[in-house]
């Protein structure tokens, strides 16, 4: 059986962000956890070894496959910053257009730097995605 390799922890966000190579990086991921914090109401928790996530859903495919996943998240990667939003979004193109430098992914959004996008841009995509996924799976607690 499948077994989720991106599950929430207990490891410490600060200790995953003191990790992080980069200064600057550690500097935006700083950032980006009070963005997200102050966005979704919730606070930032490890998914996995790698992934900084903020609230949770449980989701449950037609296939069966089922999991728990963060509300939104984000990455402090070695070469980008990987920022996780829905990609059921209907607004999500029309949003990412006014971002600023970025490129996609399915679910993911990469950014070199935070100075390269509009905060305000980057909180619209954080509270539509989760807008979506709360309507895509509703009575979450």
């Amino acid at each position: 059986m499948y077994e989720l390799k991106t599950k929430e922890t207990d490891h410490s966000v600060i200790e995953f962000i003191e990790s992080v190579d980069s200064p600057k990086k550690r500097e935006d991921a700083y950032r980006l956890v009070d963005i997200f914090t102050e966005v979704t109401g919730y606070e930032a928790k490890m998914w996995g070894p790698s992934i900084i996530g903020f609230g949770k859903y449980h989701y449950q495919y037609q296939t069966g496959h089922e999991g728990d996943a963060p509300l939104a998240g984000f990455s402090p990667r070695k070469a980008k910053i990987s920022l996780y939003f829905a990609p059921e979004d209907p607004e999500r193109e029309s949003t990412l257009s006014r971002l600023g430098k970025h490129t996609t992914g399915k679910s993911c959004v990469y950014v070199n730097k935070l100075a390269d996008i509009d905060v305000d841009v980057l909180k619209q995509l954080i509270i539509q995605s989760i807008a979506v996924v709360q309507k895509m799976y509703p009575n979450q607690s």
